[in-house]
């Protein structure tokens, strides 16, 4: 998807979703040997994957477009990528069907970017992981008056769970005496509960809430209050792409630091999905915290308004 050419948005967008085939093949997988940006000068392109069944994260609109707080990330860097490699080099989302699959694309070199991904060490070891784009935590989607969330509530309990997500690694040591059904999506595994074929959903929190919000759950509850588990949702990059790392990096401060001065663009692209527009509904107030505070962690950004473009 080119992100920063002029076109019309929805072309440019629609032109991602042709990109079909499978991650393995195609000139961009094959010279492993070079880093991502060196491959993106040669082929004009970075190859950004993830699951689209995961609102608010990544979704696919009415119009087949792919949407959510994740792909507004990556138009941003996208931005930043032309800026440092030219106006031809743009990143071309390509769907999986689930976030295991994505983070085993990146972590083999078949692509070069995911965002949206929860933080955990275990993956850490196979890749590097940007700046938080966002927090989240590890909660249980049930139907209202059943599930307390307490630990002791899941023995005996059919817990879905998706393939080689947190919540399958989290689960056994949570309540060993839980029931773990796997499923290979997030959305099977909330149809499943929709069916009553399991007791619960252990999952991410925010893709369970939007996920809820988009099928129209009102009878399911998140419990319990507090997430038996928090983490960080970043982007990755595969190792040793220290030079794409700091793209991604800049493109994500300066979205942070956009909300925090109040431009426009930037509060519209949290707010849409994150804030009090989308399906988490965070106050303004929160956001700041956490984009402060990770802005705090590195340097500031002074940000530079365009000037107006000289009369013709």
């Amino acid at each position: 998807m080119n992100l920063i050419n002029p076109r019309p948005r929805r072309a440019l967008l629609l032109a991602a979703l042709t990109a079909l085939l499978p991650l393995g093949t195609g000139g961009w997988a094959a010279a492993s040997a070079e880093t991502v940006l060196e491959q993106a000068a040669k082929t004009g392109e970075v190859l950004m994957v993830g699951p689209t069944n995961t609102p608010p994260l990544i979704s696919v609109s009415a119009q087949g477009e792919p949407q959510g707080y994740a792909i507004d990330v990556a138009r941003r860097i996208d931005r930043e990528l032309q800026l440092a490699l030219g106006s031809k080099v743009q990143i071309r989302f390509v769907p999986t069907d689930n976030g295991a699959e994505a983070v085993q694309a990146v972590s083999g070199g078949r692509a070069g970017l995911a965002c949206g991904v929860p933080f955990s060490w275990e993956i850490e070891k196979l890749v590097d992981f940007s700046l938080p784009i966002g927090l989240s935590g590890l909660r249980l989607l049930t139907r209202s008056g059943t599930l307390d969330g307490s630990p002791a509530s899941l023995a005996g309990r059919q817990v879905a769970v998706v393939y080689g997500s947190v919540g399958a690694r989290t689960l056994a040591g949570l309540q060993p005496k839980a029931k773990a059904v796997t499923y290979p999506t997030l959305l099977q595994a909330v149809t499943a509960l929709e069916q009553k074929k399991v007791d619960g959903v252990l999952g991410d929190t925010n893709l369970l809430a939007g996920l809820r919000q988009q099928r129209k759950l009102p009878g399911l509850k998140l419990v319990p209050d507090q997430p038996y588990l928090s983490y960080g949702l970043g982007c990755i990059v595969p190792e040793n792409n220290s030079s794409l790392l700091n793209v991604v990096n800049v493109a994500i401060a300066k979205l942070f630091q956009g909300y925090l001065e109040g431009r426009p663009d930037a509060v519209a692209t949290v707010d849409a999905w994150v804030g009090k527009q989308g399906a988490l509904g965070v106050p303004p107030e929160r956001i700041r915290v956490f984009f402060g505070s990770v802005l705090q962690g590195r340097e500031g950004i002074i940000l530079v308004t365009p000037s107006p473009a000289a009369p013709r």
